[in-house]
């Protein structure tokens, strides 16, 4: 019998789990699943109009409160958490986990050649009935350029914190252990299936897309390019669901 078997080596031992270089890993692996089965549940706008809308409305709009509800967990959970973990148990510094401006020249180069071509994507799914059904969260958007402009910048919070959970708290900080690529793939993996229920095309195209933006964050050392990019994928799509069908 393998001396393995039936007992805990040192491999596989549960204090070197959470010390040393596992440390790191093993958190952010353990804690995702939380966070993101957290806001899937409790964080999104189905939660918000099943539970809350008798206790918090604003601006006399349930569904304008359930997108701002839905950005505003996002932000928390996918942003301010990791903020708090990188800081204070972690202790190490932002910007090692793509919270900077890094190759600029690169990243704005990157983004002056992937914005057009992401820009027309969005624009030819505006007549697909999946996309039309889901998208802009807040169906009322597209009742005046006011009300567009206030989604698009609340809609920024959300990416804000998508991009730093994703590309940001989990790429890079597994790839000391896992390495560059790899990585990438568990992000890659782990995005793709927070999209379960999304259109068909998007869930299928978040694959390509965050493949590419890992690719991106690592090489500008930043992920800011990669939140416009994000960002301006959306806000287009929703701009021409609302005005260009």
């Amino acid at each position: 019998m393998p001396p393995s078997v039936g007992r805990f080596t040192t491999s596989f031992s549960l204090s070197g789990l959470i010390t040393g270089e596992n440390k790191k890993p093993t958190i952010i692996l353990l804690l995702t699943p939380f966070i993101l089965t957290t806001w899937k549940y409790f964080g999104t706008k189905p939660f918000y109009l099943s539970n809350l809308t008798s206790t918090l409305v604003l601006f006399g709009d349930p569904q304008r409160t359930a997108e701002l509800y839905t950005y505003l967990s996002a932000f928390a959970l996918f942003a301010v958490v990791p903020f708090l973990i990188i800081r204070f148990v972690f202790k190490e510094r932002l910007s090692s986990f793509g919270l900077q401006v890094g190759d600029w020249r690169f990243g704005l180069k990157a983004f002056l050649v992937l914005a057009p071509i992401f820009a027309l994507a969005s624009y030819l799914s505006r007549n697909d009935p999946e996309f039309v059904a889901e998208y802009p969260l807040f169906k009322g958007a597209g009742i005046s350029s006011t009300a567009f402009l206030s989604h698009a910048f609340s809609y920024l919070l959300f990416y804000i914190g998508w991009e730093t959970y994703f590309r940001g708290f989990m790429q890079f900080g597994l790839r000391q252990t896992l390495g560059d690529w790899q990585a990438i793939l568990v992000q890659t993996a782990l995005s793709c299936i927070l999209h379960i229920g999304k259109p068909t095309g998007e869930i299928y195209s978040s694959v390509i897309g965050a493949l590419i933006w890992g690719i991106i964050a690592f090489r500008a050392q930043s992920i800011l390019f990669i939140i416009l990019l994000h960002w301006l994928l959306g806000v287009v799509l929703d701009y021409s669901i609302c005005f260009l069908r």
